[in-house]
């Protein structure tokens, strides 16, 4: 077993990745992906124009290009197709989650996660109950465009944190 003191373990980040920032985090919104995939279709169209107006039977300009061309041109639609904008940020999805799990919510944490082919974004809300240590523990899929519950798991909270807790008191006792 390894036996490691507290005062050695660290939850922090080395000096070259942290850059000072301190404050609530803001996700970037889905819609970005409409500006790319614009991109992608503009591109598409202006290299396959070009490429069927070249005279003759260049070695660069063939076939393969137009394929490549008709690829990017889908992904750039699909891209503008998935580029829908966010319809409730984390702290919207949380008030969902609260909702959704039926007890109070204490710690919770949110991550965003996309669902389907239409990359749907969806935030992922794990929670747990207010009491000090908490009893139960969710997770709850809130879908971030139109604000429904899509799924929610709710358990007793299968942690032992008053062995833990106790373990930390006799640790800092010590010293």
């Amino acid at each position: 077993m390894n036996n490691v003191d507290n005062r050695e373990a660290r939850d922090e980040l080395p000096e070259d990745l942290d850059r000072g920032f301190v404050g609530a985090y803001k996700f970037p919104d889905n819609k970005r992906r409409t500006i790319t995939g614009s991109l992608y279709v503009a591109i598409a169209i202006a290299v396959g124009i070009w490429s069927l107006s070249v005279p003759g039977e260049p070695v660069l300009v063939n076939a393969g290009l137009l394929i490549g061309c008709c690829g990017l041109g889908l992904f750039g639609l699909y891209s503008v197709a998935t580029g829908r904008a966010f319809g409730l940020d984390e702290n919207a999805a949380l008030v969902s989650a609260n909702q959704a799990v039926g007890f109070p919510v204490g710690h919770a944490s949110a991550q965003l996660g996309w669902r389907g082919l239409m990359s749907r974004p969806t935030w992922k809300m794990l929670v747990y109950s207010a009491e000090d240590p908490p009893v139960s523990r969710g997770l709850v899929l809130v879908d971030a465009i139109d604000g429904h519950i899509v799924d929610t798991y709710v358990e007793d909270n299968p942690e032992d944190w008053i062995r833990t807790t106790e373990s930390e008191d006799d640790q800092e006792s010590e010293t």
